[in-house]
């Protein structure tokens, strides 16, 4: 029984520190993509490079990882909930329903992203405040001063959950077919080209894994394929969540609201998938990153 809590310790840890590693490495591009996405004034006008120049040039080359530090806490209990409640969503769908195969991977990825979501979102919302600042115009002054003035200006505890609708509805497909995209691709490549792509895991030599630069190629398709579908909610979440902060707050209440708002005001590429060439660039070193640590530190703390 030691053992086996151990290994939820491991699973925790090894699940943090892949997201912390994803995310410092492209923190700069989730700044930008915050801006763009809300249309803050200082950078409206500008393109996606354009936008990573201005951005050192007007705040410093700091300036690019601000809200990384509200990032780094969420996103610890995140990557680590989130595949921990994979693994134990999957036993259960498949006890409880008997469903298997890529089915119960896709309800699994799902129902796992969902949950840490819940569970983080109020530190995505003061990430999100703090990135959208631009210097010389600061209303919050770190992470506990941003929670007290969200808490005591906009309602209380119900003030950290705008934003939250699209949130879980983008969710959805977006984690079920990230794990469903990377399972699936993982299963093919192993059965078909088991010798080309495939390698003895280092601590289960019985078990065959993905070579690491396949593992990579995999992890940023399955992103890449899961951004696309989801990208009009993560922009819908981003204006909501900013709420209080933008001018025509009054008219982004609801998801749809937003939704319809986004697209009258601004059309379907320069509104609803504003920022979507970032999350390209950025969802696949990301998605990779984390792919591969995760691989890695299962190797390293023997959860194989």
């Amino acid at each position: 029984a030691a053992r086996r809590d151990f290994y939820w310790l491991r699973s925790f840890i090894a699940g943090g520190v892949a997201g912390c590693c994803a995310k410092t490495t492209t923190a700069p591009l989730d700044r930008v993509k915050i801006l763009l996405q809300a249309h803050n004034h200082h950078y409206k006008h500008l393109g996606v490079f354009s936008t990573l120049c201005a951005v050192p040039k007007k705040e410093g080359y700091l300036g690019l990882y601000k809200g990384n530090g509200a990032m780094m806490i969420r996103i610890f209990p995140y990557g680590a909930i989130q595949f921990m409640a994979f693994d134990k969503y999957k036993k259960v769908i498949k006890k409880q329903l008997g469903i298997s195969g890529h089915v119960h991977r896709l309800m699994a990825g799902s129902m796992a992203g969902i949950t840490a979501v819940i569970c983080t979102y109020p530190l995505d919302m003061v990430r999100v405040r703090l990135a959208f600042q631009v210097k010389g115009e600061h209303k919050y002054m770190g992470i506990i001063h941003t929670f007290k003035m969200i808490y005591t200006k906009e309602g209380g505890f119900s003030g950290f959950y705008r934003g939250l609708m699209p949130t879980v509805v983008g969710m959805a497909p977006y984690a079920g077919f990230s794990f469903f995209t990377f399972g699936t691709l993982k299963s093919i490549g192993l059965a078909q080209a088991p010798n080309l792509l495939g390698r003895p895991s280092l601590d289960n030599p019985d078990v065959l894994v993905l070579k690491t630069h396949v593992n990579l190629l995999c992890g940023g398709i399955a992103g890449a394929i899961a951004q696309t579908i989801s990208y009009p909610l993560d922009v819908t979440r981003r204006r909501m969540q900013l709420g209080a902060v933008l001018p025509d707050s009054e008219k982004c209440l609801t998801m749809v609201q937003t939704l319809k708002y986004v697209y009258q005001q601004h059309g379907v590429r320069r509104g609803l998938y504003r920022g979507l060439s970032l999350n390209y660039i950025r969802c696949i070193p990301s998605q990779a990153v984390a792919f591969t640590t995760y691989e890695l530190m299962k190797q390293f703390l023997h959860l194989n």
